[in-house]
C-alpha cells in the first residue's frame, strides 16, 4: 500500500512538532494547575501568580461538574470553590465601577438621613456579596461599624461566605451578619425581630399562596455587585427585594450588560442613555464570552430591574483596562413616590409647582385631595404630568425625575430633535449678561416669580440672590441646563474652596469624587451622567471649565488672532494692568490694532458660521446689525467711513463693543465677563457675585433652591403651561433677535408672554439692534416699551456692552380674552377646590 488511502497525505516533520507541542503545554499545564490549586486549597492567601492561574484555570479550563444534583448553590462551589481565597486578589481590574457604586449609595444615605423622621435602626442587605470585598470597600465612605446597625451579607456559595466570616472576625466588626442562604427566601424580619427579642416568625414554605409579603421593609440600602448577572432565577429575587427595602431606601447595583439602543429609546424611565447603546459586534461577544462562565448577560435583567423600581440615578460606561466591557451603576427606589401614599398626589404637587397652579396640603390630604382630584381635572397640565400619567396607566415607573431628592429639574424628552440638535454640547459656559445691571433694573422682591433664560445659569443664581418666589429657568439646549444643575448642587454639597476651583479656576483636580460622592444625591440622573461622563473638562492639566462650549471657538480664534500677531504678552499686561490708564494704553498701541482689523474682519469675524458657531449670533439677528449699520453716522453721515457690507457692520459693532468697554470698565479688577476670555479663569478679585463666599454662604443654606424650576423646552412651551396672570418678571436676553420678522412667531410669543405676566409684569429684554423692529409687537400687544440702555457714540451701557441696546415692556392691559387674575383661595373643604 503506497499510501492511507484516498487524499490524505501523512503529516510532516513541522506539523509532528506543532501537535507534539500543544500536547505538551497542556500536559504541563494540568500538572502545574493541580499543583497550584492544592498549594492554594491549603492557603487562605495564595500567592499573585496562584491567584492568576486560578482565575484563569476556573474561568476558561476546569469544567463545571456542580450539575448533577440539579442544584444552583453545587453549580456555584464548581466555580468558586477553588479559587475562593484568590477571589478578591483576582477581580479588581474585572469588576470595575464597584466603588463607584458604594459612593453613589452612601451618599444618598448620608443625604437621607437627614430626614429620617426619628428612625433609630439603618440596615444595609448586600445580596450575593461573596467574600465582604464591598463591605469592607464601604469604609471608604461611611463607618460601617457605627453608621449601620446591621449589615447582612447574603450569598449561596458556602466557600465565599467562609472568607467573608473570616474577613470580619479579623475586623472585629460585630455589626456584620454572613447568611448563607438564597436571596429569594431570604426575610429581614427572620434575623431582626430575633435580634430584638422577639420570636422569629420565618418560615420556609412562605410565599405569595400563603401570605402576602409587606409592601416595604427596614433595610435603607440593598446592594448587587456583580451578582445579578449570575442568578439564573433573577425574576423571583428581584421580586423579593420591595419587602426588604424601606419606604425611603436605596437600591445599588453594578453589573455587566449589553443592549440595543432600540430596545429602550423609547423609554421615558430609565434616566438617560448616555452610553448606554452596544454595537452589535460588542453585544455577540461579551454575550457569547461570559456565557462560558455563566455569567448572563441578556438585556432582560436590568430592563426587569428598572421596570419594578424607580430609577434614581443611571450610569453605562466601559471597562477599558479589559477591552471596553460593558457595564453600568444603577441607583434606585421604590416604585410608588415614597412621599406619598397614591402614585398621582405627588404628581398633582410636582404639577403644581411647574405651572404655578395652587395646591392644597392639609392634615386630611389624603383623601380630600383624591376626592378633589376625582372630580376635576385642571385645563393646565406640565409635560412631567402627560408623562406621568401614561406611565401610570401602563403600570411603568415614573420618569427618573419624580425620583429625585429635589424637584428642581423638570421632566424633559432627550430624544426628541429639538434637544438633540445641540450634540451634547453647551454654548456657553458662563453668561454674558451683566447681572449688575440687571439687579438695578429689575429690583425684585420675594413674592416677584421670574421667568428667565437659562444659558450658563449664572444670571439664574444672580436672581435667586435676590430671594424671589420662584425663578423659572428656561433652555432648550439639554446640557446648559446640566451646567445649572452642577452649580446647584454644588451649592448644596460642597465648602466654598471647592466650589471656587470647579467655577471660578475652571479646574479641580479631584472633580470626579466630588461629583460622585457629594454632589451626586442633588443632580437628576441626566445630569450626572452628562457629568460623569465629561469629569475630564475640570481635570485635564489645560483649558478648563472656560475653555468648553461652543463659545470656545472664539476664545480659542481671538488666541490665535494675537500669537500671529505677536502681541501674546500683550494680552498677559491688559489682564494684569493695575490702572485704567495702564489698559488703555496696552489696548490702543498693542491689541487693537490686531483684533480690530479689517483683514481679520473680513475673512473671520464676519463669517456667518464663525458668528454662530463661536458668538451664537443667527443669521437673524446678523441682519439686525446690518439693518442697523446701513443707516449709521459710519455709512450715511458727512464724515462715512465704511461701507454697507456685512464685513464693515461686524467691524463697526465690534468697535462699538470693545472700544467703550476698554475705555470704561477696568478688566483685571471689575469685568469678569472679559477677564475670563482673556485668561482662561477668574480671579479672587474679579468674578460674578455668585462665586463670591458671601453668595456662597447664602445659597448653601437649606432651602435656598426650593423656588427653582428648570425647564428644557422652547419659551413658548413653558408658557403656554404657565396658570395665567402668574409671572411677575419674563428676562428674554436676545432671544427676540432669533425671530424672522416675516413669520408671526414673534406675535404668538409676545401674546403667551401677555397671558402669563401679571398686570403690571414686565419683560427684559436686549437687543443687537438700537430699537428692534419686535418693538413694535410688543406696544400692539398691550405692553408699553421703555429703553433702560442704548449704545450710541461710544457709550458703554454695561460690562459687556455687547448689546445696542436694553428694554423694559411693562403690561398694561390684558389682550381679549382677558387674562384670569389668580383668585384667593379659601374655605376648609378642599373637595370643592379646583386643583
Amino acid at each position: 500500500m503506497a499510501s492511507l488511502g484516498g487524499n490524505i497525505l501523512p503529516p510532516d516533520l513541522h506539523t509532528q512538532i506543532y501537535f507534539t507541542g500543544i500536547a505538551i503545554t497542556l500536559l504541563v499545564g494540568f500538572c502545574y494547575s493541580t499543583l497550584l490549586a492544592k498549594k492554594a486549597k491549603d492557603s487562605e492567601n495564595p500567592s499573585l501568580l496562584q491567584s492568576l492561574w486560578l482565575f484563569f484555570y476556573t474561568c476558561f479550563l476546569k469544567p463545571h461538574d456542580g450539575d448533577s444534583n440539579g442544584n444552583q448553590q453545587d453549580a456555584l462551589e464548581s466555580f468558586y470553590k477553588k479559587q475562593a481565597g484568590a477571589y478578591d486578589a483576582t477581580r479588581k481590574a474585572l469588576l470595575k465601577g464597584r466603588e463607584d457604586m458604594l459612593a453613589l449609595a452612601a451618599a444618598q444615605l448620608v443625604h437621607r438621613a437627614k430626614n429620617r423622621n426619628g428612625q433609630n435602626r439603618r440596615i444595609w442587605v448586600d445580596v450575593g456579596g461573596g467574600t465582604g470585598w464591598n463591605i469592607e470597600a464601604m469604609s471608604i465612605f461611611v463607618d460601617v461599624p457605627h453608621f449601620f446597625d446591621s449589615v447582612y451579607l447574603v450569598d449561596f456559595s458556602p466557600s465565599l461566605c467562609e472568607v467573608a466570616r473570616k474577613r470580619f472576625e479579623r475586623l472585629g466588626w460585630e455589626n456584620v451578619k454572613v447568611i448563607c442562604q438564597d436571596a429569594r427566601k431570604f426575610r429581614l424580619e427572620d434575623y431582626e425581630t430575633a435580634s430584638q427579642g422577639s420570636p422569629t416568625s420565618g418560615s420556609p414554605i412562605r410565599s405569595y399562596f400563603s401570605q402576602e409579603r409587606p409592601r416595604h421593609g427596614g433595610a435603607d440600602l440593598i446592594t448587587m455587585s456583580y451578582s445579578l448577572s449570575m442568578i439564573p432565577d433573577y425574576y423571583s429575587v428581584i421580586d423579593s427585594l420591595p419587602s426588604l427595602l424601606s419606604p425611603n431606601g436605596i437600591v445599588g447595583v453594578v453589573d455587566f450588560y449589553v443592549q440595543s439602543q432600540v430596545d429602550v429609546s423609547f423609554r421615558n424611565y430609565t434616566g438617560g442613555l448616555v452610553n448606554r447603546h452596544v454595537n452589535f459586534f460588542g453585544r455577540t461577544f461579551w454575550r457569547a464570552w461570559f456565557d462560558i462562565d455563566r455569567v448572563a448577560l441578556e438585556p432582560g435583567r436590568r430592563d426587569y430591574l428598572e421596570y419594578s423600581f424607580g430609577t434614581v440615578l443611571n450610569v453605562n460606561t466601559r471597562n477599558y483596562v479589559l477591552g471596553a466591557i460593558p457595564y453600568y451603576i444603577w441607583l434606585g427606589t421604590h416604585k410608588r413616590p415614597s412621599s406619598s401614599s397614591l402614585p398621582h398626589e405627588i404628581v398633582e404637587k410636582v404639577d403644581a409647582l411647574v405651572t404655578e397652579s395652587p395646591y392644597l396640603h392639609p392634615a386630611n390630604h389624603t383623601d380630600a385631595l383624591t376626592r378633589a382630584v376625582e372630580r376635576t381635572v385642571s385645563d393646565i397640565r406640565s409635560k412631567a404630568f402627560d408623562a406621568a400619567i401614561v406611565n401610570l396607566t401602563s403600570n411603568l415607573p415614573l420618569p427618573s425625575f419624580f425620583y429625585q431628592n429635589h424637584h428642581y429639574r423638570i421632566y424633559y424628552d432627550d430624544q426628541l430633535k429639538k434637544h438633540t440638535q445641540f450634540n451634547d454640547e453647551y454654548i456657553y459656559a458662563f453668561t454674558w449678561e451683566d447681572t449688575r445691571v440687571d439687579e438695578r433694573i429689575l429690583k425684585l422682591k420675594s413674592n416677584d416669580v421670574v421667568l428667565a433664560i437659562t444659558s450658563a445659569g449664572d444670571n439664574i443664581l444672580s436672581y435667586a440672590l435676590q430671594s424671589p418666589a420662584r425663578i423659572h429657568a428656561v433652555d432648550l439646549n439639554p446640557t446648559q441646563n446640566h451646567l445649572l444643575e452642577l452649580k446647584v448642587a454644588a451649592f448644596s454639597s460642597l465648602p466654598y474652596e471647592d466650589f471656587w476651583k470647579i467655577f471660578g479656576e475652571g479646574k479641580h483636580p479631584e472633580f470626579r469624587s466630588l461629583l460622585v460622592s457629594k454632589m451626586s444625591p442633588h443632580l437628576s440622573s441626566r445630569a450626572f451622567q452628562y457629568w460623569l461622563s465629561n469629569s475630564h473638562i475640570f481635570t485635564k492639566s489645560n483649558g478648563g471649565l472656560y475653555d468648553t462650549g461652543g463659545s470656545k471657538h472664539g476664545i480659542r480664534i481671538f488666541r490665535w488672532i494675537s500669537h500671529v500677531f505677536g502681541c501674546r504678552s500683550a494680552v498677559k499686561q491688559l489682564v494684569s494692568a493695575k490702572t485704567l490708564n495702564e489698559q488703555r494704553e496696552i489696548w490702543r498701541g498693542k491689541i487693537r490694532p490686531a483684533l480690530l482689523s479689517r483683514l481679520v474682519s473680513k475673512f473671520v469675524v464676519s463669517q456667518e458660521a464663525f458668528l454662530w458657531t463661536a458668538l451664537g449670533v443667527p443669521k437673524n439677528q446678523l441682519a439686525i446689525i446690518e439693518e442697523d449699520h446701513a443707516v449709521s453716522e459710519a455709512v450715511c453721515g458727512p464724515d462715512a467711513r465704511a461701507k454697507n457690507t456685512r464685513s464693515h457692520a461686524i467691524w463697526e459693532y465690534m468697535v462699538n463693543t470693545l472700544d467703550p468697554m476698554v475705555e470704561s470698565t477696568h478688566i483685571a479688577a471689575d469685568n469678569p465677563y472679559y477677564l475670563v476670555c482673556l485668561d482662561g479663569k477668574f480671579s479672587r478679585k474679579c468674578h460674578p457675585d455668585y462665586l463670591s463666599p458671601q453668595a456662597h454662604a447664602r445659597l448653601s443654606r437649606p432651602g435656598a433652591f426650593d423656588g427653582l424650576r428648570i425647564h428644557t423646552d422652547e419659551i413658548d412651551e413653558v408658557l403656554a403651561r404657565i396658570a395665567p396672570g402668574t409671572l411677575t418678571v419674563a428676562v428674554v436676553m436676545d432671544s427676540m433677535d432669533w425671530f424672522d420678522p416675516g413669520s408671526n412667531a414673534a406675535a404668538a410669543q409676545i401674546a403667551k408672554l401677555n397671558r402669563a405676566l401679571c398686570m403690571g409684569g414686565r419683560v427684559m429684554l436686549r437687543s443687537a439692534g438700537l430699537r428692534p423692529w419686535y418693538l413694535d409687537e410688543f406696544e400692539r400687544q398691550g405692553f408699553v416699551a421703555k429703553c433702560h440702555g442704548e449704545r450710541s457714540a461710544g457709550k458703554c451701557i454695561d460690562r459687556v456692552n455687547m448689546y445696542a441696546s436694553c428694554w423694559i415692556c411693562t403690561k398694561r392691559e390684558n389682550l381679549a380674552p382677558p387674562t384670569p387674575e389668580m383668585e384667593s383661595i379659601v374655605g376648609a373643604e378642599i373637595s370643592s377646590l379646583r386643583i
